[in-house]
């Protein structure tokens, strides 16, 4: 069974603090380039990733940086400042706005000479800086330079790029320079942590993304790093090997979060009012009711690392007794007869409160997640996906579905039940999808008619064709019936009843390898890929008697599985849940281009096509 905590999954992981101060350190070189105080304008969708690699007090207290701003059409707030520096992603549409904005400030002038940078994240882009030449800004820019932000440490054992188009990028528009910043990153790791040995891979972006990393190593001469490698071995798995995982239900504490408040940057945004006590509603003005709570979530809080992984029905209980545990510790304070015992509870005190206002915001946090998990909404769309995965009645029209549609609900909630149909069933039949798409043409507007297509040619939907997925589903048992949802014993806890099929490929390679299932893997998309990196000798040996000497203390070998296209909060709890069996043998640490749901990768392949108005005049 599993070992306990935190401390176990710790017991070999990876120092990712190393490669937090790698990009704190870049990142303060880049912007100590210019001397002076310093405004940074912020593109919004690089404030979160970077919040948790440099603190803004620190850019404050340390490096001159005066002002932040987000990056804005409507231009920026008056600034005494030296500097002002545009943080920004390579994309036209924000060349746009940052052309805006210079323009804005030669007009205004102002006393103070300002001189103009910009910093592009991940990379420069030659068509951006046309644009800007195009607009006649370029040469207001004393300097162009590019921050190479690759994998951003979310938490002690998972790694994210942020990149939310990813996989859009790759399935509709076969812009693959995604996996190119994936390779790069992985470059990087290896400088910090030592060449990975073994590299195991599934899908077409898997096998691109090893040909890169080939041709990058060879780019650096042949030489290796001199480290001794801490990760045993990579498994890149490319998200379109698994697209019914994503789309089902996440049914974990922090999954459920996810799919119903997304969570973006370790940061959630939720209703306010759940964490007012009647004293505070009172005198708290109704705008800032309206105003979400923000709350950061990670293993840092003792609580959220003991239940973001549970099944929700297990959080009551885990939240039962815990507040029974506190309560207890809190009467110490009763029994303390002694200067000494005083003392003593006294030192427990910061702790203990904490551990209470933690306990309060959970408790909070998982009746509004109730709310939701009690409706009938919710558990009529659960039992639909459940018969779906087990094979029931997948080849004619779907009732529930129809009902969807008919009341129009949630066009997200439609597609996703009608993808998870269409997997169930090695795709659907040709009048069965025909019905499909005219009933939500006719329900939700023909505008979503390129929505349907994106959907086909991004693989979620796709005709009839041999059957595979029982085959699939009994030899990697992805259907494990009555799982326990207290005490789990398989991974499939984390779906009630579903195994995520990307873990089990990690689980199988692990132990037996993937000989045992040859057969299965030839039926899923792209090709297979092993991959051995040539260590050297000396680092190998050390490496060898590093392992001997340890070996009567039981170390794990430590994988990295790194999802191209997005991983769920489910599919992190089923690979933690691995990393703790005693028999397992392996640590995992999870990276990805970035962390998705079913709705958020349905929305990623949306066109949002918004109907023209003619004027009949």
């Amino acid at each position: 069974m599993a070992g306990s905590g935190a401390s176990h999954l710790n017991t070999s992981k990876l120092n990712l603090g190393v490669l937090r101060d790698y990009y704190r350190r870049l990142f303060l070189e880049c912007i100590d380039k210019c001397s002076g105080t310093k405004a940074l304008v912020w593109d919004d969708g690089l404030t979160g990733p970077f919040g948790l690699i440099a603190e803004a007090s620190l850019l404050k207290d340390q490096h001159e940086v005066e002002k932040m701003f987000r990056l804005h059409s409507s231009g920026l707030p008056a600034s005494n400042v030296h500097n002002i520096i545009f943080i920004v992603r390579p994309r036209l549409c924000l060349m746009e706005t940052v052309a805006q904005c210079l323009l804005n400030e030669e007009i205004k002038g102002g006393a103070v000479r300002k001189e103009f940078h910009l910093l592009f994240v991940p990379r420069k882009s030659l068509l951006c800086e046309k644009k800007l030449k195009e607009k006649g800004v370029y040469g207001s820019l004393v300097n162009v330079d590019e921050f190479n932000l690759g994998l951003i440490p979310f938490d002690s054992d998972l790694l994210s790029m942020e990149m939310d188009d990813a996989y859009r990028e790759c399935y509709l528009e076969n812009d693959f320079t995604c996996l190119f910043y994936a390779a790069q990153s992985l470059m990087i790791l290896q400088a910090l942590y030592g060449t990975i040995p073994y590299i195991y891979g599934k899908g077409d972006g898997a096998k691109q993304v090893v040909e890169m990393l080939r041709k990058m190593k060879m780019e650096t001469g042949g030489v290796e790093p001199q480290i001794t490698p801490q990760i045993d071995n990579l498994l890149l798995i490319d998200r379109n090997v698994d697209l019914l995982t994503p789309l089902l239900t996440q049914l974990t504490y922090e999954g459920l979060i996810d799919e119903i408040f997304n969570i973006k940057n370790t940061n959630v945004k939720l209703p306010p009012q759940k964490f007012l006590t009647a004293e505070e509603k009172k005198n708290v003005k109704e705008e800032a009711l309206e105003e979400p709570k923000k709350f950061i979530l990670n293993s840092a809080d003792e609580l959220y690392a003991e239940l973001r992984d549970k099944n929700f029905n297990a959080v009551g209980g885990i939240v039962s007794r815990k507040a029974k545990t506190i309560t207890a510790e809190f009467d110490e304070r009763h029994a303390a007869k002694t200067v000494g015992e005083m003392k003593q509870f006294v030192s427990k005190l910061p702790h203990l409160q904490a551990a209470r206002a933690s306990l309060a915001t959970h408790t909070s946090i998982a009746e509004l997640i109730k709310e939701v998990t009690d409706s009938d909404e919710f558990l009529d769309a659960l039992r639909c996906q459940q018969e779906l995965t087990h094979g029931l009645e997948t080849d004619k029209i779907n009732p529930y579905i129809e009902d969807c549609i008919a009341k129009m609900e949630p066009l997200s909630k439609v597609l996703r039940l009608i993808c998870i149909q269409s997997f169930c069933n090695d795709g659907l039949k040709p009048k069965v999808l025909d019905y499909y798409k005219r009933e939500i043409i006719q329900a939700f507007g023909f505008e979503h008619l390129v929505t349907l297509c994106n959907l086909e040619k991004g693989g979620f939907l796709r005709p009839h064709s041999t059957k595979s997925y029982q085959t699939i589903r009994k030899t990697l048992r992805l259907i494990v019936e009555d799982v326990n949802e207290q005490n789990p014993n398989d991974i499939a806890y984390v779906y009630s009843g579903y195994a995520p099929l990307s873990v089990r490929l990690a689980q199988f390679l692990a132990r037996p390898g993937w000989r045992s299932i040859t057969e299965v893997l030839n039926m899923l998309p792209g090709p297979k890929v092993e991959e051995v990196q040539q260590i050297p000798m000396g680092l190998r040996k050390r490496r060898a008697s590093v392992t001997s000497s340890q070996s009567s203390m039981g170390e794990q070998k430590l994988t990295l599985v790194f999802f191209l296209g997005g991983v769920t909060q489910a599919e992190v709890a089923a690979l933690r849940f691995l990393a703790q069996q005693d028999d397992g043998g392996v640590d995992y640490v999870i990276a990805s281009t970035h962390m998705i749901t079913g709705d958020r990768l349905i929305t990623a392949l949306s066109e949002t096509i918004k109907p023209v108005k003619l004027n009949p005049f």
